[in-house]
């Protein structure tokens, strides 16, 4: 039996494709198209679709990825202008322009279940998700979550999931350096989850059919209510 927690940070800085040599980090047509952080084909990927198997309870605690805040001020020299508010990110635009207004990818994370998307309007249709604004990765003294992923989100045996990200910003407006303008490598992810396994996934299951939320400390409470009931 066990209980892991685990996360996938997905990279950003390896944001191309494979045999794609273009310095912009979108490919045509790929921004406002819904990327696949584990499986997308950009960036660090693994092999197969998440999945659980028949023994397994995954349960989703938190999603973040690249935030994004508006441009302040104009250009102070030829060629960049500097927006305090995210540690000295630069802009390639005229001295005394205002650039694109904003700095950062327009970032989106969706979690999806089989074939269904778990962020949705108020009408039912899918959206594109959380904004990094709102759940930013990397997290820092700078950038903090207004958002937090609660209730979890349960993935059952035997269901596929997914963590997607959407981003707008096709041009390149950003970066920590003049220089990595030319690559705007900053599109990042991020997912932390839970992986209960064997008897464990059995009495996470359990857990869902009493209504109670499965944590681990909720697993060690059932399994010592058992071992009492036993009088053990």
């Amino acid at each position: 039996m066990s209980m892991r927690s685990q996360v996938y940070a997905w990279n950003g800085n390896a944001f191309l494709a494979p045999a794609v040599t273009s310095a912009n980090p979108w490919v045509a047509g790929n921004a406002g198209v819904q990327t696949s952080i584990f499986i997308g084909g950009f960036g660090n990927n693994i092999t197969k679709p998440a999945e659980t198997t028949a023994t397994e309870f995954v349960v989703i605690e938190d999603v973040a990825c690249t935030p994004t805040l508006p441009a302040t001020g104009a250009a102070t020299s030829a060629g960049t202008t500097v927006a305090g508010q995210l540690n000295g990110w630069v802009q390639a635009v005229a001295a005394g322009g205002a650039g694109t207004g904003t700095f950062g990818p327009r970032g989106y994370v969706q979690v999806r279940i089989n074939t269904t998307d778990y962020f949705l309007n108020p009408d039912n249709v899918t959206n594109d998700g959380i904004p990094g604004t709102g759940s930013p990765y990397p997290r820092s003294l700078d950038f903090q979550p207004s958002f937090n992923l609660y209730p979890d989100v349960y993935v059952l045996p035997g269901q596929v999931w997914d963590v997607r990200y959407t981003a707008y910003c096709a041009q390149l407006n950003w970066g920590t350096t003049a220089a990595a303008i030319a690559t705007g490598a900053d599109h990042n992810a991020f997912c932390k989850y839970t992986l209960y396994d064997g008897p464990d996934a059995l009495i996470a299951n359990k857990l869902l059919e009493m209504g109670i939320s499965i944590n681990p400390g909720n697993v060690d409470w059932y399994k010592r209510s058992l071992l009492s009931a036993q009088g053990m």
